[in-house]
């Protein structure tokens, strides 16, 4: 993928004074071993990859997912070779077993036994080459298969966007579209945006909230804070840095679709002076996109009990976005920035559980966008749209009429085992009751068997902004815009007063 961004140097005091911060967009060559975590080496089905072969690559073209068009058929060759390696491996390693007990009763024949070490000898240099051929071949398998993305439930429509079905509509009625209703040139009139400072300060498509807006961002927090805790949900702050192989491991990897509209993530690279620190080693490190790969870090490597599950947490952190794309209305303003403030659902459960929680979870969104009186609909969201860590997702739009259209808020994503495989989150079982059914043969096998993870927007701030601003401008006789109407669910998180007289409360 090629950058379209120029890298940008920024100090960074907390670092010292030998050490400094590069950004840089996501680059297309994922680390070769990802392991810089500490984590261990993700554990992938690649038997169920093989066996289905046929199916992975079709569901990969449905999703539109990078890969060559022959990947499916090497990586079905590639797991054909690494089975016949190993058990080549096990035959040569029960041979040298046998020879090595034939060779302990020889001590009163020296010939024979010369002739058994030197067949020992050779035996041991072949073991030692195959062992290193099954090193390399798994290294391709792993390359191979860790590109594919997770099933797609059957219930997905494929193909773009176009293709998402509507599951339900809430609240008003959409309001007429106006660009009298254009968030950017009401928020200027009211002073609670600022562009232009942040376009000298850091570059377009950064902002400044002011005034009112500083304001609306706190409360759109506190009160989606509020609605998921009532539900269940921990809150936790997240690191807005994560180590890039914990982000691979959640399925952010970059994608190139055709329209070069691809999301991409800011590294930060470390440079020291080998002379001041040169034992000095740093951790690859990126800019979490979002919440939900340091929510998804907290779980990783652990194994949890299945009386603990769902484990449901509700993070706060900034996303940043180093996207591509033709600036335009999809880029206007508040819509589409490089750093966002997002309030993020993530729940770890068992396996059985996963689909009942996304329907839940999706009950708690509407819960959010109806109290704040917006015009939305979900939309199970087609194969195209799908994240390589998704099995299905839903998208929650609210419509803005200054846009004139329909503009996503949150999505919701049940990834099941493939974010759990890779940063192994386990969970153990309760021990069945005699009359319970026997477990199944991963169960058995390890008494712990890989948990599902979901997630979910609870607050894209910029978007609900948008939103609430496009929809609840208030315009006087001669149509300058007065103020803004507010939901009243806003009211108990809104800190200030209103010394304006901007804000009327619906």
């Amino acid at each position: 993928m090629q950058n379209t961004y120029a890298a940008s140097w920024v100090r960074s005091a907390c670092l010292g004074r030998c050490c400094r911060l590069r950004l840089r967009a996501f680059s297309s060559t994922p680390d070769r071993a990802p392991t810089s975590s500490g984590l261990p080496k993700p554990r992938l089905d690649y038997r169920k990859l093989a066996d289905r072969i046929d199916f992975y690559g079709s569901n990969a073209r449905n999703r539109k997912a990078p890969l060559p068009d022959d990947a499916h058929l090497k990586t079905a060759a590639t797991y054909n070779e690494h089975r016949d390696v190993s058990q080549h491996i096990n035959l040569r390693r029960h041979e040298q077993s046998l020879l090595g007990e034939r060779i302990r009763t020889l001590a009163k024949d020296p010939e024979k036994k010369q002739a058994a070490l030197k067949e020992a000898k050779a035996l041991k240099a072949e073991i030692s080459r195959l062992e290193e051929l099954l090193t390399e071949t798994e290294e391709r398998l792993f390359a191979l298969a860790s590109a594919f993305p997770n099933d797609t439930h059957p219930d997905v429509q494929i193909g773009p966007e176009s293709a998402a079905a509507t599951l339900s509509t809430h609240g008003p009625p959409p309001i007429t579209a106006s660009t009298q209703r254009d968030h950017v040139a009401i928020c200027r009139a009211l002073d609670i945006l600022d562009l232009e400072s942040a376009a000298l300060v850091t570059g377009s498509s950064w902002y400044y909230l002011k005034n009112e807006g500083a304001l609306l961002e706190l409360a759109l927090v506190n009160y989606a804070l509020s609605i998921a805790m009532k539900h269940g949900y921990t809150p936790v702050t997240t690191p807005d840095v994560v180590r890039t192989d914990v982000a691979h491991r959640c399925g952010f990897q970059p994608r190139d679709p055709a329209d070069g509209a691809a999301s991409q993530m800011y590294h930060i690279a470390h440079t020291a002076d080998p002379a001041e620190m040169p034992n000095h080693h740093h951790a690859k490190l990126v800019l979490a996109g979002t919440a939900e790969i340091p929510l998804a870090g907290m779980f990783a490597n652990k194994i949890l009990s299945a009386t603990e599950l769902p484990r449901k947490v509700v993070g706060l952190g900034h996303a940043f976005r180093a996207e591509a794309g033709a600036r335009g209305a999809d880029t206007r303003g508040l819509y589409r920035v490089h750093q966002f403030t997002k309030l993020e659902l993530f729940v770890v459960t068992d396996q059985e559980s996963s689909e009942e929680m996304m329907e839940e979870m999706r009950k708690l969104q509407t819960e959010i966008f109806e109290g704040l009186r917006l015009s939305f609909r979900v939309l199970d969201m087609p194969t195209e749209e799908l994240g390589a860590s998704a099995y299905r997702k839903y998208d929650a739009e609210a419509w803005m009429p200054g846009r004139g259209s329909w503009g996503e808020i949150s999505s919701t994503s049940n990834c099941t085992d493939y974010q759990a495989r890779r940063l192994h989150i386990r969970y153990r079982r309760p021990t069945p009751k005699p009359t319970e059914s026997a477990p199944s043969a991963e169960q058995s096998q390890t008494g712990v068997p890989f948990a599902h993870t979901l997630n979910g927007t609870a607050a894209a701030v910029p978007r609900l902004i948008v939103a609430l601003v496009e929809n609840g401008a208030v315009f006087d006789e001669s149509g300058t815009v007065v103020g803004l109407q507010l939901p009243s669910a806003l009211k108990p998180f809104w800190v200030g007063g209103n010394p304006r007289g901007l804000i009327r409360w619906a």
